[in-house]
């Protein structure tokens, strides 16, 4: 049997697995419209996606996930609750590391459920254990929820949070922000002349580039108003500081963040809903005494995961990606749903990988 084929058939097995879970097969087109991709994470997935334009259709990118045309699908016509199944190809550019795969299969599992979100995260990570459990793999776990809900509290302008919420899934951008907004950085010395300047189209010359004088003047209007705010206070800082730096098996994470939320209550609920994930994930014999939990695992995965998320490694192998990931997603089904939205949670996994690993090829 060749490498193709065997991967071929550990995908049909892996679906089956999620059908007799109570899964519906579904399909989705390998092109997909590029504006709905746009509009959720800007122009950064155009270095992640292959880009064609259709003479009728607009821009078009070869299908880089699958969640986005399920949850579109779902939002549409969709039953509550209800469970899917995939499997078949994506794509995605690998300009970075030119020996992984730009072409490869992806298999899921994808839950809305909002009868009880916690014991739907532990469904999808249990089975995706159970279904991993003979190779060779090292599961880490996370929560950007409580990230998220230290952002949302912060005493600050709405702008401010805003700008920080956009780019918790850009670390050294959220960094960064951090930094001007704390006072810890120095105002860049063309800002701080922009700024500074009693009307900055004075002898500016000809204008260049796509934006108008009047965006320009608004977007200097709202630097002006944003360098006048307060910094953050270093208690703020020094509590998202702690969330970042948790990494500990679950429990002493729970623990860690609990001691956290006495400072920063705003992340209260947050960690009620790991507790509660926690109690979930062991009753379906999950040993949580010994996982990994890491409070800013997955910042750099697609931009759609809120709240738990998980991933599965290969012991030994940094040189691979991981074998399955996953996580919650209950914004997106909100963005996704013209206002409408249910608590939604899945994940993929590569069965070539699963071969590989097996010993029976790449």
């Amino acid at each position: 049997m060749t490498d193709r084929a065997r991967i071929q058939a550990e995908a049909t097995r892996l679906r089956a697995v999620f059908e007799a879970a109570g899964a519906q097969v579904v399909e989705t087109p390998i092109l997909q419209p590029a504006e709905t991709l746009l509009d959720l994470y800007g122009e950064d997935i155009r270095a992640r996606a292959y880009v064609t334009t259709d003479a009728l259709r607009g821009e078009q990118m070869l299908r880089p996930d699958f969640t986005v045309p399920v949850v579109q699908m779902h939002m549409a016509h969709g039953a509550d609750p209800a469970r899917y199944t995939y499997s078949g190809e994506v794509f995605r550019r690998q300009e970075l590391n030119e020996d992984r795969a730009n072409e490869y299969i992806q298999v899921g599992y994808e839950v809305f459920d909002r009868t009880d979100p916690e014991a739907a995260d532990a469904e999808v990570f249990a089975l995706f254990r159970d279904l991993l459990a003979p190779l060779p793999l090292q599961a880490a776990t996370g929560d950007i929820g409580i990230l998220i809900a230290a952002v949302e509290g912060l005493r600050t302008t709405p702008a401010r949070r805003a700008a920080l919420r956009r780019h918790v899934w850009r670390p050294r951008r959220f960094r960064a922000l951090l930094d001007r907004f704390s006072g810890r950085a120095a105002v860049p010395p063309a800002r701080a002349a922009l700024l500074a300047a009693a009307d900055p189209f004075i002898d500016a010359g000809p204008e260049l580039g796509l934006r108008s004088r009047t965006e320009v003047a608004a977007r200097i209007a709202a630097l002006r108003a944003d360098a006048a705010e307060p910094p953050l206070s270093e208690h703020e800082i020094a509590g998202l500081d702690a969330i970042l730096a948790t990494r500990e098996t679950l429990p002493f994470a729970l623990e860690r963040l609990r001691d956290i939320a006495v400072d920063l209550p705003a992340i209260s609920a947050a960690v009620d809903r790991l507790d509660r994930r926690a109690e979930r994930l062991a009753a379906r014999g999950v040993d949580v005494d010994n996982l990994d939990f890491e409070a800013s695992y997955g910042r750099t995965q697609m931009e759609y995961y809120d709240g738990f998320v998980f991933g599965f490694t290969a012991k030994g192998r940094p040189d691979l990606p991981p074998v399955a990931t996953g996580g919650r997603y209950d914004a997106l089904t909100r963005q996704l749903g013209q206002g409408a939205e249910i608590p939604a949670v899945g994940g993929v996994m590569r069965p070539g990988l699963m071969v590989l690993l097996q010993g029976g090829g790449a």
